[in-house]
């Protein structure tokens, strides 16, 4: 009898365990596309970063991560349980502030770039240059290599630490989506099944995104260390080409990730925005049939279409949040004055 209810209870647990494993796949397919955006959004937040540092600020990022993710997935199920409504307009604020994040960007290249910056442009190093910053390196042994990256990377400055807030801040908004995104997968499913699969989709996502942030912003050093092979003959030669293309390429693939993730913001925000109106919900979804339906380009132009869309409504939505944060900040230092005035 005890024997025939065990197998009853492993077989139960086998079945949990099964179900577990087909929605992970599943809610991980719905939401390859934000984690994608959640990648190029990271590495862009992090770029920049002195070299000694970008480990130390990748690994801080991903340990807010975590305590977001931490935060997140009890707090979905909560809501979910008790306040269902409450998950797209909460969602939505979340989309306003990434389509906020990114004119304020956009705004801030613009209007307020330092000469500096376009300074540190003119120096990157492109493809002629690549051979060059390696005979340059001086040929320091690695232990001493070593002890510097540690005395270098313990110590964190204001700037870091506002870059790695902002990139937690950002991060918080995509993990609510995928969260959100994962629970309407399995919202039918038992609540234990329902947070085994959250868990794992958050620890996949934590560990996978960041891993791949941190192999991004070190690529550098892989092409410095393969461009330092030594020896002759054709392998050692195509190593060091292979060094030499990557230290060229590098620099290219920051900014472009730069772009990448800045463009995320409003096709991720603008996406959250206007999937939570449902009118303008409907009106992408009637433009992107008809532009799909267009003789020749439409098969090209279909797909595309709801994006750009997504990104324009976000544009125009950030447009409109920073707007009225710096109004809002103008009357508010206005009246802060006044006040000090009264009062002197």
């Amino acid at each position: 009898m005890a024997a025939g209810s065990l197998l009853a209870l492993l077989d139960d647990i086998a079945s949990v365990l099964d179900d577990v494993s087909v929605l992970t796949k599943v809610a991980a397919r719905k939401t390859a596309g934000v984690l994608g955006d959640d990648l190029a959004l990271n590495a862009q937040q992090v770029s920049g970063i002195t070299p000694s540092k970008e480990l130390p600020v990748v690994w801080a990022v991903a340990k807010g991560s975590s305590v977001n993710k931490l935060i997140l997935v009890p707090a979905a199920l909560a809501i979910s349980a008790v306040a269902p409504w409450l998950v797209t307009p909460l969602l939505m604020l979340g989309g306003l502030y990434l389509c906020y994040e990114g004119v304020e960007k956009i705004a801030h290249r613009l209007f307020h770039s330092s000469p500096s910056d376009g300074h540190a442009e003119a120096e990157t190093p492109g493809a002629p240059a690549a051979e060059a910053v390696v005979a340059a390196a001086p040929a320091v042994d690695a232990a001493a290599r070593t002890s510097a990256h540690t005395a270098a990377s313990a110590q964190l400055d204001a700037t870091d630490r506002e870059k790695i807030r902002g990139a937690i801040r950002t991060d918080f908004i995509l993990s609510a989506e995928i969260v959100a995104i994962t629970l309407g997968t399995v919202a039918a499913q038992p609540l234990f099944t329902q947070l085994a699969v959250l868990t794992a989709i958050a620890f996949a996502m934590t560990v996978g995104v960041y891993g791949l942030v941190a192999g991004i912003v070190k690529l550098d050093d892989v092409g410095l260390h393969f461009s330092e092979r030594k020896g002759d003959g054709t392998w050692p030669a195509t190593v060091r080409k292979a060094g030499f293309g990557i230290l060229a390429a590098a620099p290219w693939l920051m900014k472009t990730l730069s772009v990448v993730g800045t463009a995320a913001m409003f096709l991720v925000g603008g996406g959250i925005l206007t999937h939570g109106i449902a009118s303008a919900h409907h009106w992408i979804e009637d433009a992107s049939a008809d532009v799909a339906g267009l003789p020749g380009v439409g098969v090209l132009l279909g797909p595309v279409t709801p994006m750009l869309l997504n990104a324009v409504a976000g544009i125009i939505a950030g447009a409109i949040a920073l707007a009225v944060v710096t109004l809002a900040g103008k009357v508010v230092g206005a009246w802060r004055g006044r006040g000090r005035d009264a009062t002197a």
